[in-house]
C-alpha cells in the first residue's frame, strides 16, 4: 500500500532558501545568469538565498566530486537555518550522487525541495525518504528568466509553496510561452525577453470521466536512466499513479520517447496508472511538429499499450519550456476529461 509522501512546511517571506548544484556547475560558468535567477527570486518572494560550500564550484570540479554535490544536499537538509532547498540548475550526472547521500538526513528534516530536468534523480531520492517535493523552477532556468518573471510561474510558486490551502483547480496558461535559446555567454541577453509564442491550450486526447492518483514522474530520459537504481519506487507508488512526463532540451523525437515508455511499460509502471501528462516539448523543436508527439503517445497507449480508456493530456506547462508549474509529488490528483480540468484537491505543504 502506498505510504503518503510527507508534506514539508510552507515558505513564507523571510525564510532562507538554499541553493545546491548537483549535476552541472551552471553557476560558475554563467555567474551573471546565476546571480540573476537569485535576485529575482530573492525579490518576488522575500526570501534570502544562499550558497551551499560547492554551489559555486567549478564545473570541472563538480563532475570529479559527486560526493561534495551530495555533501551540500546532506547539508541543507540539515542545517536547520534553512527553510526550503532549490537547485541551481539540471545537467545530466546527479545520479552519480546516489552512492553518497543519506536518507535518513532527508527523512529527519522535512523542507521544500524543487528543481526540474536532471534534479528528478533527487525527487525520486525524496520519494524514497518520505518526503513530498516539487517539480519546478530552477534559479538559472525559471527564476532568471531572461527580462524578469513570467507571471504564470511566479503565481505558481507563490500559490502551492507560500499557501497551505487547497491547490484546486489548475489554471490553464493564458500568457504567451518560450522556449527560444538566448546564449547565456553574452550578459546584455539578459535583458532582452526570449520570442514568445501563442498558447494553444492543454489538448485532452482521450479519455472520458474523471480519475483519480497521486502525481509522480518527472524527465523522461532522467526516468528512463534510473530504472533499476537504489532510488527507484517501488509498485506501490505507481500503482493508480498520475503519471507527468516531460522530455529535456535535448529535444528526443518522438520515436526514442516511445522507445522510454516501452522500457517503463516493461517494468510494469503503466498497467495500473490513472493518466498521462505530457509537457510541452522542451528543445528547438517546431510548434507545428508537437502533433508528432502526441500522435505517438495515442499509438502507444492505445495499440502497444492496449489501454485505450487511459486518459492523455499533453501541452501542458511543465519541463523545458517557459513558464511553468509547479507539481507537487505524491499529492492527490485529479483528471477530469469531460470537463477538461485538472484539479489537486489538497495543500502540498503544511
Amino acid at each position: 500500500m502506498f505510504n503518503e509522501l510527507v508534506k514539508p512546511p510552507m515558505l513564507h517571506r523571510g525564510d532562507t532558501l538554499a541553493a545546491v548544484s548537483l549535476s552541472w556547475g551552471g553557476p560558475a560558468a554563467f555567474p551573471h545568469r546565476y546571480h540573476a535567477g537569485k535576485k529575482q527570486l530573492e525579490q518576488a518572494f522575500g526570501v534570502k538565498v544562499v550558497e551551499m560550500p560547492h554551489t559555486l564550484s567549478s564545473p570541472e570540479y563538480l563532475s570529479a566530486n559527486p560526493r561534495a554535490r551530495a555533501e551540500d544536499l546532506m547539508r541543507a537538509f540539515s542545517d536547520p537555518s534553512i527553510d526550503g532547498i532549490v537547485s541551481t540548475i539540471g545537467g545530466d550526472d546527479s545520479i552519480r550522487i546516489l552512492p553518497y547521500v543519506d536518507i535518513n538526513v532527508i527523512q529527519k528534516n522535512s523542507k521544500v525541495f524543487m528543481g526540474f530536468s536532471d534534479t528528478t534523480v533527487s525527487h525520486f531520492l525524496c520519494m524514497q525518504a518520505g518526503l513530498g517535493s516539487f517539480y519546478g523552477p530552477s534559479i538559472m532556468a525559471g527564476f532568471a528568466e531572461n527580462g524578469g518573471l513570467f507571471p504564470y510561474m511566479q503565481d505558481a510558486v507563490k500559490h502551492v509553496l507560500f499557501s497551505n490551502e487547497e491547490i484546486g483547480k489548475l489554471p490553464q496558461n493564458k500568457e504567451e510561452w518560450t522556449v527560444e535559446y538566448l546564449d547565456w555567454a553574452d550578459p546584455e541577453l539578459q535583458r532582452q525577453k526570449r520570442k514568445r509564442e501563442t498558447c494553444t491550450g492543454w489538448h485532452f486526447l482521450q479519455g472520458q470521466g474523471t480519475h483519480f492518483g497521486r502525481l509522480i514522474g518527472g524527465c523522461v530520459e532522467v526516468i528512463d536512466w534510473l530504472r533499476g537504481t537504489p532510488v527507484w519506487p517501488d509498485h506501490s507508488h505507481w500503482k493508480n499513479a498520475i503519471l507527468f512526463l516531460e522530455t529535456s532540451e535535448e529535444a528526443p523525437a518522438p520515436q526514442a520517447v516511445q522507445r522510454m515508455l516501452r522500457a517503463l511499460a516493461s517494468v510494469g509502471v503503466l498497467k495500473e496508472i490513472s493518466a498521462i501528462l505530457f509537457g510541452r516539448p522542451g528543445g528547438q523543436i517546431a510548434p507545428g511538429t508537437f502533433i508528432q508527439y502526441e500522435n505517438m503517445l495515442v499509438d502507444f497507449v492505445n495499440h502497444e499499450l492496449g489501454r485505450p480508456e487511459l486518459p492523455l493530456v499533453a501541452m501542458l506547462d511543465f519541463g523545458h519550456t517557459d513558464p511553468i508549474m509547479v507539481l507537487p509529488y505524491g499529492r492527490k490528483c485529479v483528471v477530469d476529461c469531460d470537463q477538461h480540468a485538472i484539479m489537486i484537491p489538497e495543500n502540498a505543504v503544511v
